[in-house]
């Protein structure tokens, strides 16, 4: 499963769900997925396709976005006016002014992902890092498997948080 998590308010969107074959979890949080299309469509105008090889190239790994995830993030973006069709004929968007001032404002947002993706991609594309990869994978089923019981006492939560604080702070200390 390989997918970076991070927490964000807006309201949850099918549209940022990552298509893997046979893999379960989410590499973009709520908003992300529009974020970062909103960027690279700033970086110059863009149609769906495009946006799907840049995305794929940007995550790396064995992620690329669907059709189905990209084409209705246009939709919405154009609908909240953040994007507009440059050209009717090929589907080339371009950002709004809306769309320039929403991504000033996300800027630290924005930032915090494009690192995240760095990282990401840092850390697939690096075989030497490859048993920092698996032990992450195997703390994150680890704690979905955990966190997936109904009856989770409070005491144990704090334990777990406590576990990975101290693992947090010796891997610091290395």
């Amino acid at each position: 499963m390989k997918h970076a998590s991070d927490h964000h308010c807006e309201p949850s969107s099918s549209h940022d769900v990552p298509q893997r074959s046979g893999r379960r979890g989410r590499l973009f949080e709520s908003g992300r997925m529009k974020l970062l299309v909103l960027h690279l469509i700033q970086q110059s105008p863009k149609h769906g396709y495009e946006i799907i090889k840049e995305i794929s190239d940007l995550v790396g790994g064995d992620y690329s976005p669907s059709a189905g995830t990209i084409y209705p993030t246009l939709t919405n973006l154009e609908e909240m006016k953040l994007i507009s069709l440059l050209d009717t004929e090929r589907k080339h968007y371009q950002v709004t002014e809306e769309g320039t001032v929403y991504l000033n404002q996300q800027q630290d947002m924005l930032t915090a992902l494009l690192e995240k993706l760095r990282l990401r991609r840092e850390i697939h594309g690096n075989d030497q890092l490859i048993d920092i990869h698996r032990a992450m994978e195997n703390l994150k089923t680890a704690l979905r498997l955990k966190l997936n019981v109904a009856d989770l006492k409070a005491e144990h939560i704090h334990q777990i948080a406590e576990k990975i604080d101290q693992a947090a702070v010796e891997i610091g200390r290395l």
